[in-house]
């Protein structure tokens, strides 16, 4: 029996109360939390959801997510909802926070590859071996795409879990395929000798440039701004990104990759190439006079000093590649030349991976290591060289 009972009102509508009950002899306290989520059709009373949970913050959010659903049209009765509802609820609704491609590319994966596999599944039914059947269906993807199809499942179903539709998420345990890692190619010395050669003059000469010796992404150069780069400290601030243009309904910018800025200090080529830019986007200023407008101060334009869109700086790339006699590479080649580049040159990890972003230095010697220990057998095998030559003397 229920011993105590304080009832106090929730924030977002419905009520939140704790409640101790006596079971077995012994008193068990937890938050009850109450909303409504329609009316019976038959009698007009209201039709109320409970939710429980070991703290008030736990219970409050339930409730409110219960009544966001409601407010929005999309609220079902856990035992009546499958997983193609919930799915849609979760891209609607609990997708707000990601950046605009991400979420683009989540809901194209529920649309195509979840949903008609398990959308007329009941939710309260999905078991684990019915998402192993899905995860082995789908072996016609790469690798990579079944990782990332299987994560916004497992996502939507946690997200499900926390608002008290599934006591457990059913996507946990799955067995994966091993993902492949994609073979990098960078630029051996005499690529980019010739890149550098044929770029000279060229539109993208210095995107080129700044590319190839700071390891900087295209959209991240593409949304550098003239305030991000000091010239006096020798420094670039990576703060943004510019999206592409299917995505800037909130503006051109997005975060960086990670969602931290970075600054880095390239070589001073670096900065007199973009010095050589600031001059030359002066000149274009003046020859579009009143038809420019630069209002982010980009440092990389179209004519009239708009964004660059990124198919077209690709474009402009692949015009310089074929000029040098060069075939194969891809804009995002140059970072993996500066990345090995670096390593070369004898920087260490947590120095190149600062630079080129990553989250971590354990993800740059994963992508990277194996060019680190192919140098350490290469200086063993000059080192042994020169022993043998000192030998013969």
């Amino acid at each position: 029996m229920a011993k105590k009972n304080t009832a106090r009102g929730a924030q977002g509508g419905g009520t939140i109360r704790k409640k101790t009950v006596t079971r077995n002899g012994k008193d068990y306290t937890f938050w009850e939390a109450r909303v409504t989520v329609g009316r019976d059709p038959g009698t007009g009373k209201q039709v109320q959801r409970s939710f429980s949970g070991k703290t008030q913050k736990e219970v409050r959010e339930k409730m409110q997510a219960a009544a966001v659903a409601v407010n929005h049209g999309t609220y079902a009765e856990p035992s009546k909802l499958t997983v193609g509802a919930w799915l849609d609820i979760w891209v609607k609704d609990y997708l707000v926070g990601l950046k605009p491609a991400t979420a683009y590319i989540y809901g194209a994966n529920v649309k195509n590859h979840i949903k008609p596999a398990l959308g007329a599944v009941k939710l309260s039914a999905l078991h684990p071996h019915m998402v192993q059947d899905f995860v082995n269906g789908l072996d016609s993807l790469s690798a990579a795409s079944v990782h990332l199809a299987y994560k916004v499942l497992h996502q939507a179903l946690e997200k499900a879990v926390s608002l008290g539709y599934l006591t457990k998420n059913p996507a946990t345990g799955c067995e994966l395929p091993r993902p492949s890692q994609k073979e990098i190619t960078p630029l051996d010395d005499k690529q980019a000798a010739a890149l550098l050669k044929a770029s000279k003059g060229a539109p993208v000469d210095s995107l080129i440039t700044a590319a190839l010796f700071t390891g900087c992404r295209l959209s991240e150069l593409l949304g550098l701004t003239w305030d991000a780069v000091d010239f006096a400290r020798g420094a670039i601030t990576i703060n943004k990104q510019l999206a592409r243009p299917e995505y800037r309904k909130d503006g051109p910018f997005i975060a960086p990759k990670n969602g931290k800025s970075r600054t880095i200090n390239p070589a001073p080529s670096v900065l007199a190439s973009l010095k050589h830019q600031k001059r030359r986007q002066s000149e274009i200023q003046l020859k579009a006079g009143p038809a420019w407008n630069n209002s982010h101060g980009l440092v990389f334009t179209d004519e009239a000093g708009g964004p660059l869109n990124q198919s077209w700086a690709e474009r402009a790339f692949a015009a310089v590649l074929a000029s040098a006699g060069l075939e194969g590479i891809r804009f995002h080649d140059l970072r993996h030349t500066y990345a090995v580049n670096a390593i070369r040159a004898g920087d260490d990890i947590k120095t190149i991976q600062g630079n080129l972003g990553h989250a971590s230095a354990a993800f740059t010697l994963d992508r990277y290591g194996h060019f680190t220990e192919r140098m350490k057998r290469d200086s063993a095998d000059r080192m042994e060289a020169f022993m043998k030559g000192v030998l013969d003397l």
